[in-house]
């Protein structure tokens, strides 16, 4: 009967330790009174430095605020890169990302994550009248994109005869466009468009092409916690609903949301 005790004993405070081991994001982020939320710094409209105020905004940080008020928390940013922002994630440096982040099955293998929250697609960023207008054009031509992004790997799919030269920041991308270093660069189009309008001339370039591939954007969240991940999914059908969505699309994009387009609402 002893014996059965200390066996029953040990089986419940291992339990414990394991509850206490697996307790979830949310109880984490609320005892620790902030969300903090992996963004990028050098993606106009999504993740950048305001150059008047200096702080950082954009649409994604702005999704960041509004979920860590869901949470009654405070939100607190984190700098990332396309290189480095999951294994930020996974090591637990950030609690989410929101950070211009095209949902692929092969990164479910480290991270989850949430419903899509912007639809996108890859397009090139040509000088205006420069002759290239897709990515046929590109053969034997350098064209710029971002270490570690999916544009990377579909511009080489897409033109494999291209010579493909990745920088670390989109910005380093444009300047090689504008020095001639390269003949476009390659991305999703809404970071192009971001590309530019910071530009001080924007009308000496275009954005071309069909959409070389889909760029669905989720935000990240970490493995296995689905309770944080429905969460983020209930704050992100709550923003749509109540208009909250649309008013970020439209203060950062600058237009309506497309027609027919819809983020993947839930009965709630």
């Amino acid at each position: 009967m002893k014996r059965l005790v200390i066996v029953l004993a040990l089986v419940l405070s291992f339990m414990f330790a394991a509850s206490v081991a697996s307790a979830g994001k949310i109880e984490d982020v609320k005892k620790a009174g902030v969300l903090v939320c992996g963004v990028k710094d050098s993606v106009n409209l999504f993740g950048f430095i305001d150059p008047d105020t200096k702080e950082l905004v954009g649409f994604d940080v702005d999704i960041c605020k509004a979920i860590a008020a869901k949470l009654g928390v405070k939100p607190e940013f984190k700098v990332v890169t396309s290189k480095n922002r999951i294994p930020m994630l996974v090591q637990g440096s950030v609690d989410m990302l929101a950070a211009t982040m095209t949902h692929k099955f092969s990164r479910d293998e480290q991270i989850d994550f949430s419903i899509t929250y912007f639809m996108d697609g890859q397009k090139l960023l040509v000088k205006k009248g420069g002759g290239i207008n897709s990515a046929a054009d590109l053969a034997n031509k350098k064209v710029g994109t971002v270490k570690g992004s999916t544009s990377e790997k579909n511009i080489k799919k897409a033109q494999p005869k291209a010579q493909v030269i990745s920088y670390d920041e989109y910005p380093q991308a444009f300047m090689a466009l504008k020095q001639g270093k390269v003949k476009a660069v390659t991305t999703d189009s809404g970071i192009l468009a971001g590309l530019k309008a910071s530009d001080d001339n924007p009308e000496k370039w275009d954005i071309v092409g069909e959409f070389i591939a889909s760029e669905p954007y989720g935000l990240g969240v970490p493995s296995n916690d689905s309770a944080f991940r429905d969460f983020v999914n209930k704050s992100l059908n709550e923003m749509w609903l109540d208009g909250t969505y649309q008013k970020l699309f439209k203060k950062w994009m600058g237009y309506d949301l497309p027609e027919g387009w819809t983020i993947e609402l839930w009965p709630m």
